[in-house]
């Protein structure tokens, strides 16, 4: 969800304001994917190379997040969105840590929208942490397959993403999902995110739905008999 600063930088505001209208944009945008049938929706909400940011963003941040939290999170129990947060919980404070306690709690038998919010959260790390849980677990080497270490991973209980939407006119992952991502399509758009609404979410959507999906292998038609 890239493009919040530029957003307000553009509107001669704080970059504060501009992580505020992406907030709002955001519970917006879990209605709109929820009513065109997605199940699955993960958002990298704060890198854990965010970190490097300014102390008064990084902190401002935070206490965005709290707010948002108890002010979105009973209307999206309602509305049916189960919610999760992975990602390194060792740098977070314990009020967030409770916040996003109550929400998971709060919202763990929905099932219209499955919401994954990563916060500190980064690529490299998730295939690190998922190492060193197996290793921990005593999985010997000889073991370690991709299906065994996808069981350690941070979004073990989602399916790989068939969509990658990146906003802000940036065209890289930027350390998101680099594990999961391996056959995702991949969407980028110079809207910033605030901006992006239901028009924007129909042009992405479209987008993916031209796409020829192969996952490495190459149309019936095509393949020749062993005759051949």
């Amino acid at each position: 969800m890239d493009g919040n600063g530029r957003w307000a930088q553009q509107r001669y505001m704080p970059r504060f304001f501009g992580h505020k209208a992406g907030v709002d944009a955001l519970v917006k945008a879990v209605n709109l994917f929820a009513d065109r049938g997605v199940e699955y929706l993960s958002v990298f909400a704060f890198s854990s190379e965010n970190w490097k940011r300014p102390y008064d963003e990084v902190s401002g941040l935070m206490g965005l997040v709290l707010v948002a939290v108890s002010k979105y999170i009973t209307k999206m129990a309602a509305d049916g969105i189960r919610i999760r947060i992975v990602g390194d919980r060792s740098r977070v404070s314990d009020r967030l840590l409770a916040a996003w306690d109550e929400a998971e709690r709060l919202t763990a038998d929905n099932r219209r929208l499955h919401l994954t919010v990563a916060f500190n959260y980064g690529g490299r790390w998730d295939v690190t942490q998922a190492c060193q849980k197996a290793m921990a677990d005593g999985v010997k080497a000889a073991d370690l397959t991709e299906e065994v270490l996808a069981q350690y991973m941070a979004f073990h209980f989602a399916p790989d993403p068939d969509l990658f939407i990146r906003t802000g006119g940036e065209m890289r992952i930027s350390n998101y999902m680099l594990w999961q991502s391996a056959y995702t399509e991949l969407y980028f758009t110079e809207c910033l995110w605030p901006d992006f609404d239901a028009v924007q979410i129909d042009r992405a959507l479209a987008a993916f739905a031209g796409r020829d999906r192969r996952f490495g292998s190459i149309p019936a038609a095509q393949t020749l008999s062993a005759g051949d």
